[in-house]
C-alpha cells in the first residue's frame, strides 16, 4: 500500500496503451503485426516496472522545502522560494505542484523543472495578496518521474503552513529614503517652494548660489569677511493623524485591492514618513463609531504599534458617521493636528450632508479630504460613441466625473484643502500634500 499510493501513471503511458491497442486492432488485417505488437506490448510492461524500481529505489529521492516571509504585503508581489533537492543519482523530471491558499483562488498552479543528478535548485514564484488575513498554504506536492516517464512519484512536504497578511510594508522601504532626504523629489514627487521662515533654525552655513538673500546672517558675514547665511529646518513635533474611513462606501475595488486597503497602504507610509521628519503619527478609524486608535507619538515602537492597528481594520458595511468623528476629535486632540481624512465622496450631495463637521473640524485643525478619482469611467468618457446608449453612457459618465471636481471646489470654499487622486496614485499624492504642508508652514 505504501509503494502504491505515491505512485502516479502518467500520460505517456497511456498514449502507449492507446498506440498499442490500434495496432491490435490494425493485425486482424495484417496477421503478421500480431508478434511485433506482443514484443511491443511486453517492452512496455518491462519499461513500466523498472521505471518504477529506479524511482521507488531511493529512500529519499526528492526533498523540497518552502522558503516563506515572515508575512505578506498586502497589495504587493510577495516572493516565495522553494529549495528542491536531488538525491538520485541520475536526472529526474519534476512536476511541483504547491497548495497555494485558497484566497488566490489559484486550480491551475504548476512548476516544471529538471534537475540534474545529486544537485539542488532555487525556485521562485510570486504571489499578490488582496486582502488582510491569516493565508494558509497545504501540502507541497513534488511529482518525479525518470527519463522514460511512464510513471511518477510523488514526495509531500511542508504541511500547514500559515503566513498573515498586513497592510503593504514593502512600500515603506521604497519611500523610507525619500523620508530622510534633503531633496524629497524623488520617484516623481515635485519640488516645493519654500514660503516664508516659520522653520526651526539649523545652522549658519557658507552662502551658495541660489541660497534665498533674505536668510544672509550679516553679523557672522562681518566677522568671517564671507557671506554667511541661516540655515532652517522645518518644524518638528507636529502631529499627524491620518483618520480612515471604513464605512461601506470604501468597499469599492480596484485592480484587486478595495478602497479601505488603499487607505491602510497610504497610511502606513505616511506615518512612516511622518516620523522619518521627527513629527508625532497617529492613527484612526470610523463608520458608525470611532475605532482602532493610536495616539500621535514619536517613539521606537510607534511604526510597530501602527502596523499592528492598521492590519486589524475592517469595513463593518455601516454609513460613515462624521458627527461622531467630530465630536470624537473635538473631545480627544486638544493639539493642532494635521488630519488627513481618508474618504469618498461620488455626489455633491453627499459632501453637503458632511460639510458642518468637516467645517467644525477645520476650524481646530489643518484638515486634508482625501477621496478618489472613479478610473472605471475613463475608459467610457474616452471611447468614441457609436450608438445612443453610448452617447448617454458617455454623457453620465462625464457628469460623474465633472461633479468629483466640483467637490474639490466646494471644499476650497470652506478653506479645507483636499487630494482627488486615483487609488495606485494615492500614497504618492499624499506624500506630495504632506511635504508641501511641512514646506509652507501651513501647520
Amino acid at each position: 500500500m505504501k509503494f502504491i499510493k505515491p505512485l502516479y501513471i502518467q500520460n505517456r503511458f497511456f498514449y502507449a496503451c492507446i498506440g498499442i491497442m490500434i495496432l491490435f486492432v490494425l493485425s486482424f488485417v495484417f496477421p503478421r503485426l500480431f508478434n511485433i505488437v506482443k514484443l511491443l506490448l511486453l517492452l512496455l510492461a518491462t519499461l513500466t516496472l523498472l521505471d518504477s524500481i529506479i524511482l521507488f529505489s531511493a529512500k529519499r529521492g526528492v526533498v523540497g522545502r518552502r522558503l516563506l516571509p515572515e508575512k505578506f504585503s498586502n497589495g504587493d508581489e510577495n516572493p516565495i522560494e522553494l529549495a528542491i533537492s536531488n538525491y538520485y543519482t541520475f536526472k529526474v523530471y519534476v512536476k511541483i505542484i504547491d497548495e497555494i491558499p485558497e484566497q488566490f483562488q489559484v486550480r491551475d498552479f504548476e512548476i516544471l523543472r529538471d534537475l540534474e543528478a545529486s544537485s539542488t535548485s532555487q525556485i521562485e514564484y510570486k504571489l499578490r495578496p488582496v486582502a488582510r488575513g491569516e493565508y494558509h498554504f497545504g501540502t507541497l506536492n513534488i511529482y518525479v518521474s525518470s527519463v522514460f516517464g511512464l510513471v511518477a512519484r510523488r514526495f509531500k512536504t511542508d504541511t500547514d503552513a500559515m503566513l498573515p497578511t498586513y497592510p503593504s510594508f514593502m512600500q515603506l522601504r521604497k519611500y523610507n529614503l525619500m523620508a530622510i532626504s534633503n531633496n524629497l523629489h524623488q520617484y516623481g514627487i515635485k519640488k516645493i517652494r519654500k514660503i516664508g521662515h516659520t522653520m526651526e533654525f539649523e545652522q549658519i552655513k557658507d552662502y551658495v548660489l541660489g541660497d534665498d538673500l533674505r536668510t544672509i546672517n550679516w553679523k557672522a558675514t562681518a566677522k568671517r569677511n564671507q557671506l554667511m547665511v541661516n540655515q532652517f529646518q522645518d518644524e518638528k513635533s507636529q502631529p499627524i493623524y491620518s483618520v480612515i474611513d471604513k464605512g461601506r462606501i470604501m468597499k469599492m475595488p480596484f485592480d484587486g485591492l478595495t478602497l479601505l486597503d488603499y487607505a491602510i497602504n497610504a497610511a502606513l507610509v505616511i506615518s512612516n514618513v511622518a516620523l522619518k521628519k521627527h513629527d508625532k503619527a497617529g492613527i484612526l478609524a470610523f463608520s458608525k463609531r470611532v475605532e482602532n486608535i493610536v495616539v500621535a507619538e514619536r517613539r521606537a515602537s510607534q511604526m510597530n504599534l501602527i502596523l499592528e492597528t492598521l492590519y486589524n481594520v475592517n469595513t463593518d458595511y455601516f454609513e460613515s458617521d462624521f458627527s461622531r468623528l467630530y465630536a470624537d476629535v473635538k473631545r480627544n486632540i486638544k493639539q493642532r493636528s494635521l488630519m488627513l481624512l481618508y474618504t469618498n465622496f461620488e455626489t455633491l450631495d453627499g459632501l453637503h450632508r458632511q460639510i458642518p463637521y468637516l467645517k467644525g473640524i477645520a476650524k481646530n485643525h489643518l484638515l486634508v479630504v482625501i477621496f478618489f478619482k472613479n478610473t472605471e469611467l475613463d475608459s467610457i468618457i474616452n471611447n468614441k460613441s457609436e450608438t445612443v446608449q453610448q452617447a448617454y453612457d458617455k454623457v453620465i459618465a462625464e457628469k460623474f466625473a465633472f461633479e468629483k471636481r466640483l467637490i474639490v471646489n466646494e471644499l476650497q470654499k470652506f478653506g479645507i484643502q483636499s487630494i482627488l487622486t486615483t487609488p495606485k496614485d494615492l500614497t504618492l499624492d499624499t506624500i506630495n500634500k504632506y511635504l508641501e504642508i511641512k514646506a509652507r508652514g501651513l501647520l
